[in-house]
């Protein structure tokens, strides 16, 4: 086991996924601290599922190095996953079974000492609230319950480190909220939670968030961070009726990287706020676009990530350009 791990829940060095001649993770590096809630965050297809594979010791690496909980993701595969929990937006629950019936057949795939099954069961439906529901049917939980149910099961052995891989996908936003509830209080019982979302609300919840695109890891720190180092661009929020049809006005501005609907509103990225907001307060005016606020503002997480997209983008077509 790893002396490090007194200190990092996982640490990765240069991992590498390849399938034949595509590469889905490509040398990420990054450390988890203990008790933290890290984000990993990223489009579809950019890598994050592959990731997680790896570090739950379900696919093996084609490179570089890692531990979790310690352990080494090459090596000792069959250790990790007995020391974490995981979740995946499927939920990996038995339909035909009941809440108490899952909570039991984990039990045994966990192998829970007998002497503590009925307490562990116990700690399980009242986490999730399913005091009411422990003789019903999973398949008639409505998605809520369901959620918290998987959650519950997936910790049933009381893992320091958990991987929740697109957790709240398909539930509702009350139910959402009461899952993180849930997420906050792991935490502050020192349990690592390593979660994958594409909510930009749930990304601020985070400790730390890193971002993936085509295999990289292109950006990472607390949300805060990400917000004022990341973003070289300014954002401008523009309040006015129209708003999808200013857009198109504003995207054909000097100076303006891209525009997208917000709320009510747009969010405008431009490379001067200073010089582009008068620019874009005359042009709207003459064409009779009521216009209630045209403002910097401090970007968001949502902001910060399509910028850095846009941003590899651009620096990667020369290069596809060029491999014609």
């Amino acid at each position: 086991m790893d002396t490090g791990s007194n200190t990092f829940a996982v640490t990765l060095k240069d991992l590498s996924k390849r399938f034949g001649d595509f590469i889905a993770v490509d040398r990420v590096s990054l450390d988890v601290k203990r008790g933290e809630i890290f984000g990993f965050l990223g489009p579809n297809g950019a890598g994050k599922s592959t990731t997680i594979r790896m570090l739950c010791g379900i696919l093996e690496p084609s490179g570089g190095s890692g531990t979790v909980a310690g352990f080494d993701i090459i090596k000792e595969s069959e250790e990790i996953k007995k020391n974490i929990g995981y979740m995946s937006q499927r939920f990996s629950l038995y339909e035909d079974l009941t809440v108490e019936e899952n909570i039991d057949f984990y039990s045994g795939i966990y192998r829970i000492p007998t002497g503590k099954k009925k307490e562990r069961k116990k700690w399980v439906i009242g986490m999730a609230g399913l005091e009411e529901h422990r003789k019903s049917r999973t398949a008639d939980l409505a998605g809520g319950w369901k959620q918290r149910l998987a959650l519950g099961c997936a910790i049933l052995h009381e893992p320091p480190i958990i991987f929740l891989d697109e957790p709240t996908s398909g539930v509702d936003p009350i139910s959402r909220r009461k899952f993180w509830d849930l997420i906050y209080h792991l935490a502050g019982r020192g349990v690592t939670v390593f979660v994958t979302t594409h909510y930009m609300d749930e990304a601020e919840y985070c400790d730390r968030l890193g971002l993936i695109y085509r295999g990289e890891l292109i950006a990472l720190g607390t949300p805060e961070e990400l917000k004022s180092r990341f973003m070289e661009e300014d954002v401008i929020e523009v309040l006015c009726d129209r708003p999808q049809e200013a857009m198109g006005y504003i995207e054909e501005m000097a100076g303006i990287k891209h525009a997208a609907l917000f709320g009510k509103g747009l969010h405008v990225v431009a490379e001067n706020a200073g010089r582009a907001a008068p620019v874009m307060a005359e042009m709207l005016a003459e064409r009779n676009f009521a216009v209630s606020r045209i403002e910097k503002i401090v970007p968001s997480l949502e902001d910060v990530f399509v910028s850095l997209i846009e941003a590899r983008d651009r620096q990667e077509a020369p290069q596809r350009e060029f491999a014609r």
